[in-house]
């Protein structure tokens, strides 16, 4: 039995439908999992709604889930985000680290293979201009520059984690049930809109009706909270909602971050193309910076095996090599060996800062 194997051996076939199936589109509905358990037996999977509604409740107290939920796209709640590197010597690493995570605004951080920016983490903050000013307070106090790699276009982020079973494709979508909506063009959040994006962001109540538990914790209606989450599913404030897989719960332990320079006038092409494969989870632009970090092509690949990472790591280069000739200096490949910090972003106080 393989590593990968091993993680997922004692899930079972329920199980694994679920995680295939849910890991967007779940209705938006009042009683979510009546409509989500006659979809799954429509699949073969004989379950009821009580019983699926168990077994998600289960996955996500024994870990296998992260949460079960609405995945809220923190950039368009409000504020912003932005991937920093830096170069942490070896003997002050962990006091580097301590010095760069004891800033709130720093939501991940990760060491990865690189022989020189060995530290990549995630600076989120409700005000843009916050982040000039992290950065300047961290290379104060470390001694070390920090280089910002802001994203300049998102071609995908969709990281579904699938395993080997029911529903492999992981193809189900009932997010067109539920109330018809109409998406504004509001920039803004209306104090109820942000107490909604508070309530929902580490996930929905696992219940037979999770949207009216919602409603009553922010005293507003059942209806609004329906149909408000699917307006923002809309507008793209709510990238996706379902369950949300512990990749390392299920396998998926090499994590690479492939980095590539790619000719500027070719990166509207190539993006779309490295996004549709459907390993890659994320998938952005970002720009170089001149002498230190020559790419500007980020693809995010997950794996279960060095093996498998090493093949799909492969599949995104003969992509890559359908639009240009790419040479052994033109792309790199960053694997995490520590994960130093994970709090997730501050949604609150970004949406707090977006509200009318």
């Amino acid at each position: 039995m393989s590593e990968a194997d091993a993680e997922t051996a004692d899930l079972t076939e329920l199980d694994r439908a679920v995680v295939n199936a849910f890991q967007g589109g779940f209705p938006v509905v009042e009683r979510p999992f009546e409509p989500a358990a006659a979809e799954l037996r429509e699949r073969g999977v004989d379950v009821s709604a009580t019983e699926l509604l168990e077994r998600i409740r289960a996955l996500d107290e024994a870990g296998t889930l992260s949460r079960f939920g609405a995945l809220v796209n923190a950039e368009e709640i409000g504020g912003t985000a932005t991937l920093v590197a830096m170069h942490a010597p070896e003997d002050r690493f962990e006091e580097v680290a301590e010095t760069v995570n004891a800033h709130r605004e720093v939501a991940h951080n990760y060491e990865r293979e690189h022989p020189h920016l060995n530290m990549w983490f995630v600076v989120s903050v409700a005000d843009d201009e916050r982040v000039r000013d992290v950065l300047d307070e961290i290379e104060a106090e470390t001694g070390q520059e920090t280089y910002n790699l802001p994203k300049q276009q998102e071609f995908r982020v969709e990281a579904k984690f699938l395993l080997d079973g029911p529903i492999s494709d992981g193809d189900v979508d009932l997010s067109g049930l539920g109330p018809d909506v109409t998406p504004t063009d509001r920039q803004t959040l209306t104090p109820d809109e942000r107490d909604l994006v508070v309530e929902i962001q580490g996930g929905l109540p696992i219940t037979a009706t999770p949207y009216a538990d919602v409603a009553a914790a922010i005293d507003r209606d059942p209806a609004w909270v329906v149909e408000t989450i699917k307006r923002f599913e809309r507008e793209g404030k709510i990238r996706r909602v379902g369950v949300v897989p512990n990749h390392y719960a299920l396998g998926y332990t090499e994590n690479g971050m492939t980095v590539w320079d790619v000719p500027d006038d070719l990166v509207d092409e190539v993006g779309p193309a490295v996004a549709s494969l459907p390993f890659v989870t994320h998938c952005y632009e970002r720009p170089r910076h001149e002498g230190v970090w020559p790419y500007n092509f980020f693809a995010m690949t997950h794996g279960r095996s060095e093996g498998e990472s090493d093949r799909r790591i492969e599949q995104v280069r003969e992509t890559m090599a359908e639009y240009w000739d790419v040479g052994d200096d033109d792309w790199d490949s960053l694997f995490s060996t520590a994960i130093l910090k994970k709090t997730g972003i501050r949604l609150d106080e970004r949406a707090a800062a977006n509200t009318e």
